[in-house]
């Protein structure tokens, strides 16, 4: 399977351009690490990606057809900012339950307390939010995940176990996997290859 941007370009409302005819592709397996200075729009690339945001001109496609446009989404995105993606009406435990569900070892390896899923997101810390996050994407209808500074709240250690817990399972399901960061040594680290915008 193959995620692929083709010829995409975006521009803000005020005509500031952040995307010029950007081609990129990832594969099914595959790392794939993306880095720029800041402002050259990795972060908008990868809600493009997601289906988040639409190019203003260029196509987005999986395995050569449009992203669906209902249902659970195989490109999933996790954020920098947890609290933007999840409801916050709705406990922890409804959030995991949103796409699939956990188990009691995949709680443990993302260092989930078991207590914490009664909680409300706002009574969580942004790290153990930003947890729940990465865990609601593990399951077996994901196919590709866009992984936007993903751990850089969170403290060294935690940031390989949750990294090693997410490309366990990503070469456990064949799961392509586009790695945004400004840390080089991590992206040296975990991917097959890095491309720069």
């Amino acid at each position: 399977m193959q995620l692929k941007a083709e010829k995409v370009s975006f521009a803000y409302k005020k005509g500031v351009q952040i995307l010029n005819q950007v081609d990129f592709v990832v594969n099914s397996g595959e790392v794939v690490g993306l880095t720029a200075p800041s402002g050259f729009g990795k972060t908008t690339l990868a809600r493009i990606l997601a289906g988040y945001e639409r190019p203003a001109s260029g196509i987005v496609t999986l395995d050569g057809a449009p992203l669906p446009k209902s249902g659970y989404n195989p490109v999933q995105l996790i954020f920098q900012h947890p609290e933007k993606a999840v409801n916050p009406k709705w406990k922890m435990r409804r959030v995991l339950e949103e796409t699939g569900g956990y188990t009691a070892e995949s709680l443990h390896q993302m260092g989930i307390m078991p207590e914490w899923l009664e909680r409300w997101p706002r009574e969580l810390s942004g790290g153990e939010l930003q947890r729940f996050c990465v865990l609601r994407v593990l399951n077996e209808r994901t196919r590709f995940i866009i992984a936007d500074e993903m751990t850089t709240m969170l403290d060294a250690v935690t940031q390989a176990q949750i990294w090693n817990t997410v490309l366990d399972f990503a070469k456990k399901h064949d799961i392509g996997i586009v790695a945004i960061s400004h840390e080089r040594d991590l992206l040296e680290a975990v991917c097959t290859r890095i491309e720069r915008l």
